[in-house]
């Protein structure tokens, strides 16, 4: 990262106060411009005087100690709590999911001497659905009353817990608390927040492909939310008893507020027949980030080599979800989530799947464990400034040094783009020497995760390859597979929407770091391959764009000897599915690509049939659209044109 420092007094006066230590002074009227990819330092506290600003587009960092102050105050010497001077900006408002953005990191200071305040520009994607609008997000200020968010988003949010409330995730009881008085409540660091809306006052776009969440009144413009910073936290965040409830059968306990588990607890990192057994919605936490820099999730699950490290070694780690997405509508009329991301971590540590884990201030982000064994996370060694992980065993140097396991964590990622070249889709597929074939039995070890409405993904592989029928119930994100065992077999990738997704395009990396533009060789000598319908076994090297031929491939690591033969491809599997869709709060059922049309029933536990519907078009997704009022569990037929029959049971 480029560090430049700034020669601070030609911008702005700069003299010290003795009162609070401070050791960078910006006056009344004086303008300091922190310009992108720059960092000014300070060794010392800091204050503006009056109208006096710091326009902070780059990185700032104020390194001190517990006597120093961090101010904002007026012409008089009083404390200033308006805002305006401190400014931490959006760069490009107007293409806000890539923007860059300013960053502080304040170290060493007393909370209580931290009275200045700080103005962060804020806007992201929405969340959530039509009749169900929701944003996640961190508050990264100390003591912030949360009434004070209705002035700033221009929104009122009241009190009634189901009319535009303020919620907040208890994770020990797996519940959303709500707030009754507003202006009684203050945030606490690394606390995760849900701000709702009954109807679409949270938007001001017309109808959307995608929406944004509190979007602003003009393109470009942004909301500004005003706070005292945190310096470090007080000490790590202990992770234990995460969903320390009993759901019930199938989710279907209730919570204080009389609402059932089932209709909003959510685990991807479940890959089950059996929903809600075993530690589904267990040891699970949500999390914001409480800082104004980036944190890097990237190295927690292991003790790093070296003296350079962040402390953490969350050994049990599970996997990270930290991007809820968008949720975009096809011209079809079917729906997918976007920009979703789930990160798994081998038993080694090494993390497998949307290797980034970068949380971005104001972003938040949910982690499971594989059981009840306490953990610490220290959330003051993972701030970052730069938007990409850092490499092992270093700090900002783009040197590093491996991380030393028994052999390495390969995974080949699949990116689906449509006919623009825009990514709309990814999976991935993970082999490793101690990764195991087939349907995961153990979650002691097991990175896989769910597909859920994904566009792409992969099924459970037999032991010879191609399909396992008795798991076509459910498809995964990440799927993974032995490198020795399986080594030259093949992994099932199916595509239900081959006319949006148009081409493929290739990321490998092994242990986390990507290979080189072209490579197909990993370390071990052997890469990965793909095969099209009809067609031949190809190398798949890194960065390739490969054109889709049909809705369904193979993937290998190893190149096979033989291609497997076409009995054991299973050409019969059935791959319609039934899914639960938490952004519509229903399920709904996803066609085999190969289907034509379908009848559906719909019957209620009573033997009931509740919905009937025939020669329904499987070019798109069929919703489910259950009465939500009415907690039941039903049974799902569905029967193709040509005979072929799935059922399925779901709950409400």
């Amino acid at each position: 990262m480029r560090k430049n420092l700034f020669a601070i007094g030609l911008l702005a006066a700069i003299y010290s106060v003795q009162a609070q230590n401070i050791l960078v002074h910006i006056d009344d009227a004086a303008t300091t411009y922190v310009s992108e990819g720059t960092l000014l330092y300070s060794g010392g506290g800091l204050q503006t005087r009056g109208s006096g600003i710091i326009d902070l587009h780059g990185n700032m960092m104020i390194e001190g100690s517990s006597s120093d102050g961090f101010k904002t105050i007026t012409t008089g010497g009083f404390n200033k709590t308006d805002g305006g001077n401190i400014v931490v900006r959006l760069n490009t408002p107007g293409s806000y999911a890539s923007s860059t953005y300013g960053q502080l990191y304040i170290n060493g200071l007393s909370q209580s001497n931290i009275t200045g305040i700080v103005s962060k520009e804020f806007r992201t994607d929405r969340h959530g659905n039509s009749t169900n609008y929701f944003q996640q997000i961190a508050m990264p200020f100390s003591g912030k009353a949360l009434s004070s968010l209705s002035t700033e988003f221009g929104k009122t949010f009241n009190t009634s817990r189901y009319d535009n409330p303020i919620l907040k995730w208890d994770n020990t009881n797996a519940v959303s608390i709500h707030f009754t008085n507003l202006a009684s409540v203050t945030n606490n660091p690394t606390e995760y927040y849900m701000l709702k809306s009954k109807n679409n006052d949270l938007n001001t776009s017309a109808p959307p492909v995608s929406l944004t969440t509190i979007a602003p009144t003009a393109t470009g413009s942004v909301f500004t939310i005003n706070g005292q910073p945190y310096t470090n936290l007080s000490a790590p965040v202990t992770l234990q008893n995460g969903g320390n409830v009993n759901f019930g059968i199938n989710g279907t306990n209730k919570n204080v507020y009389n609402e059932k588990y089932n209709t909003y607890v959510e685990d991807d990192f479940e890959v089950t027949t059996s929903p809600w057994a075993g530690t589904f919605g267990k040891n699970y936490y949500q999390f914001g980030n409480p800082f104004l820099t980036n944190l890097d999730l990237s190295r927690i699950g292991y003790v790093e080599n070296g003296s350079i490290t962040d402390g953490n070694n969350v050994s049990n780690i599970w996997g990270i979800e930290y991007n809820p997405g968008t949720i975009v509508t096809l011209p079809t009329g079917a729906t997918y989530a976007t920009g979703a991301l789930l990160q798994t971590f081998h038993p080694t540590g090494i993390p497998v799947g949307d290797v980034g884990l970068i949380i971005k201030p104001m972003q938040t982000f949910k982690m499971k464990l594989r059981d009840n064994t306490i953990q610490t996370l220290d959330f003051n060694t993972l701030r970052r400034f730069s938007g990409t992980v850092r490499a092992a065993a270093t700090d900002y140097s783009v040197v590093a040094a491996k991380t030393n396991t028994t052999g390495t964590v390969k995974q080949l990622g699949i990116i689906g783009l449509d006919a623009n070249g825009k990514e709309i889709s990814r999976t991935y597929y993970v082999v490793s020497p101690s990764s195991v074939t087939g349907h995961q039995t153990s979650i002691d070890t097991t990175v896989q995760a769910s597909a859920g409405s994904n566009m792409i993904g992969t099924f459970e592989e037999a032991i010879n390859g191609g399909y396992d029928n008795n798991y076509l119930n459910y498809w995964l994100y990440i799927n993974e597979a032995n490198e020795n065992n399986f080594k030259g077999k093949n992994v099932k990738l199916v595509n239900y929407y081959p006319d949006n997704v148009k081409s493929y395009k290739f990321e490998i990396k092994e242990n986390a770091e990507p290979i080189a533009d072209g490579t197909h060789a990993l370390s071990s000598g052997i890469g990965f391959y793909y095969k099209a319908p009809n067609g031949t076994v190809q190398q798949a090297k890194q960065g390739d764009i490969i054109p889709v031929a049909g809705n369904e491939y193979d993937l290998y690591y190893g190149e096979p000897s033989n291609i497997v033969l076409a009995a054991t491809e299973t050409p019969t599997a059935v791959r319609t599915l039934v899914i639960y869709n938490p952004a519509i709060e229903n399920y709904f059922v996803r066609f085999d690509p190969n289907w034509k049309k379908a009848d559906i029933e719909v019957y209620d536990m009573s033997g009931k049939l509740v919905i009937s519907k025939k020669g329904v078009d499987t070019s798109r997704d069929f919703v489910i659209e259950l009465d939500g009022k009415i907690k039941n569990s039903y049974v799902v037929k569905v029967v193709s044109d040509k005979g072929e029959i799935v059922n399925a049971k779901i709950l409400k």
